[in-house]
């Protein structure tokens, strides 16, 4: 019988939601960029600039901890492996 490490299996639901966080953080970005370019193209309107704003606003507050928590799962892995510490 194989037992799985609680801590793996934590990590592996973080890795998944971090994955998630940056697809959708980044999706977001790249929806307000075609916004804009739209908005360029032809004429801004209120609708596409709260849109843009919404979407950089969003993207930001879901990408931000996605970023984080994936640098600190990379750290955990390195330290366990024994790697050296990056500074």
């Amino acid at each position: 019988m194989v037992r799985t490490d609680d801590v793996v299996l934590r990590r592996e639901r973080v890795r998944r939601q971090v994955r998630l966080g940056k697809r959708v953080g980044y999706g977001l970005y790249a929806l307000a960029c075609v916004l804009f370019a739209v908005g360029v193209a032809t004429r801004f309107t209120d609708w596409m600039t709260s849109a843009i704003i919404y979407m950089l606003v969003v993207g930001s507050l879901v990408l931000a901890p996605a970023i984080v928590f994936g640098y600190g799962i990379k750290s955990a892995e390195r330290h366990e492996r024994g790697e050296a510490r990056r500074h």
